[in-house]
């Protein structure tokens, strides 16, 4: 069986957090003042998208799942997989939305994928 280095298992472990924690705001709290306030919205708005965020939050719902296997498994090649959407959103979304998401979505998966690669040069 592979191994995963305590660093990777951390990054990896850190950046399904931060699903997580995106998953409840945008499944529990869009259409809230804490949703509101975080994503400077009217609650017409927030009213108005929920829907669209609880189906986006499912999106980084199957991400945590799918981080979350590759860690339990020691499955290297489905943690790149599941890295590599997390990187792939993270860049769009800074592209179309906001450009710090990158610092908050995409920098950690590329910092959880880096320590990926370099434990797997070392096994």
């Amino acid at each position: 069986m592979q191994s995963l280095s305590k660093t990777t298992v951390f990054l990896v472990g850190l950046v399904a957090l931060l699903h997580c924690a995106f998953f409840a705001l945008e499944m529990f709290f869009w259409d809230h003042p804490i949703g509101r306030k975080i994503f400077d919205m009217t609650p017409e708005a927030s009213a108005i998208s929920a829907p669209l965020a609880m189906q986006q939050a499912l999106y980084n719902g199957f991400l945590v799942a799918g981080l979350l296997w590759g860690l339990l498994t020691k499955r290297k090649d489905i943690l790149v997989f599941f890295l590599s959407c997390v990187i792939a959103a993270g860049v769009f979304a800074a592209l179309t939305v906001k450009p710090s998401i990158i610092l908050s979505q995409a920098m950690p998966a590329a910092a959880a994928m880096l320590s990926l690669f370099l434990s797997k040069a070392k096994s």
